[in-house]
């Protein structure tokens, strides 16, 4: 009996010291508005009115991801959003790039006029186009419930990345005072991302097109202005109208894991005499032969391998994970030219923590290699050097983190 009149009282304790933490955290939160938000607000031409009415009923959302508490210290979350940390082949499930598939192709033709007025605009393909809207809302059907100015308020006081937030609040807001949404209308994911293109604010701002003339910039509910925006993110991020995405490959060993990166390029011809050859059997593309192209390998040698090009990169810009570039790419392939999934085989990877991976970084950081920094992100520096290391120690190169290499590197 006293046990459980103990464990009673412990759970009361719990529940009015939660309930005091919630209480200090929203006071601390109202404060940050008036005396920090708020002057970087008007000086960014945001009214008092317009202000006051974003935050009118809104409190911090502690439900939130990568928050730190007032007193408690960031740490690195065992649970990893990023795709790289799972299995590569689950990310292009044919459930769900078939399904982008099917409905790239039926919206192709439904919106067909809105699609070649973009891409004469814009110069970028519709497939390309179809599969991002596809792929960032299930064009326009999944549901965004969030209050944007709650998840990216919130953000900006109490999140990992506070100046990110803070300025993606401020932009937010000036969608309000420019009146291209209503409070009610800003909804968002759990990451601030906004409408059917997943922009953040500043996106919207810098980005966002009035494609069907109506004299806002409507990504929540027009079907045009979410087509054009996306078309324009690209274009401003330097789409190459007339170039391919990319190409996947087989390579022969002489071709060295080692070489991939953005800044290891080579033209179409010089890959060609190397060995690399399109698993189509065709030829790369005449109007590509004298262009760079990239190595990208994205699971080391456990999985395909692609030669990209600068538009591949366009595509990251949009979402910064390889495998999301890959599935857009194919996507939009499939959409336009019917074509199937990747050739090569997504092997099984190990379990690793995102700790696991940055400490493997600053192993080889010790050892002189440029691994893009220890932030626990397997990129194509990490894996390059995983595979410059691997060679130099008598194995044979993978290019990819394993349980193993984050044992014999230190």
């Amino acid at each position: 009996m006293k046990t459980r009149l103990s464990i009673v009282i412990a759970l009361i304790l719990l529940s009015f010291s939660g309930a005091a933490q919630a209480q200090s955290v929203d006071a601390q939160y109202r404060t940050w508005l008036d005396q920090s938000l708020w002057p970087d607000a008007k000086a960014a031409g945001v009214s008092r009115a317009t202000f006051d009415a974003a935050f009118k009923g809104v409190t911090p959302n502690l439900k939130l991801p990568d928050l730190v508490l007032p007193g408690q210290k960031p740490a690195t979350p065992k649970n990893q959003h990023q795709a790289e940390f799972g299995a590569p082949g689950a990310y292009f499930a044919e459930k769900t790039i078939g399904s982008v598939q099917a409905g790239g192709r039926a919206r192709a033709s439904e919106h067909a006029r809105t699609l070649r007025a973009v891409e004469q605009r814009f110069g970028v393909p519709s497939g390309i186009v179809l599969a991002i809207w596809g792929r960032e809302s299930g064009f326009g059907r999944a549901k965004i419930p969030y209050d944007a100015i709650e998840v990216l308020s919130t953000k900006a006081f109490l999140s990992t990345r506070k100046d990110l937030f803070r300025k993606e609040t401020l932009a937010a807001l000036q969608v309000l005072e420019k009146g291209w949404a209503a409070k009610s209308d800003m909804k968002s994911s759990w990451a601030g991302a906004l409408g059917q293109p997943q922009f953040l604010p500043s996106s919207l701002i810098n980005h966002a097109v009035d494609m069907d003339g109506d004299g806002r910039r409507d990504i929540w509910t027009s079907v045009p202005d979410t087509l054009g925006s996306i078309a324009n993110y690209l274009a401003h991020h330097g789409w190459q109208t007339g170039r391919d995405w990319g190409f996947e490959v087989t390579l022969p060993r002489s071709i060295a894991c080692s070489l991939e990166g953005p800044d290891r390029g080579k033209s179409f011809a010089d890959w060609a005499k190397l060995g690399a050859k399109r698993v189509s059997g065709s030829a790369f593309p005449a109007k590509e032969m004298s262009k760079e192209g990239f190595l990208l390998l994205p699971a080391g040698t456990n999985g395909p391998a692609f030669i990209v090009t600068p538009n591949f990169y366009v595509l990251k810009d949009y979402n910064t994970s390889d495998l999301y570039a890959l599935f857009v790419g194919n996507a939009a392939d499939r959409i336009t030219a019917g074509g199937s999934a990747f050739k090569g085989k997504w092997g099984s990877v190990d379990k690793l923590y995102r700790s696991d991976v940055a400490a493997m970084q600053r192993g080889l950081e010790k050892q002189g290699y440029d691994v893009g920094g220890a932030d626990g992100l397997p990129g194509y520096k990490t894996r390059r050097s995983i595979g410059e290391w691997q060679a130099k120690n008598g194995m044979t190169p993978t290019c990819f983190p394993s349980a193993d290499l984050v044992k014999a590197v230190h």
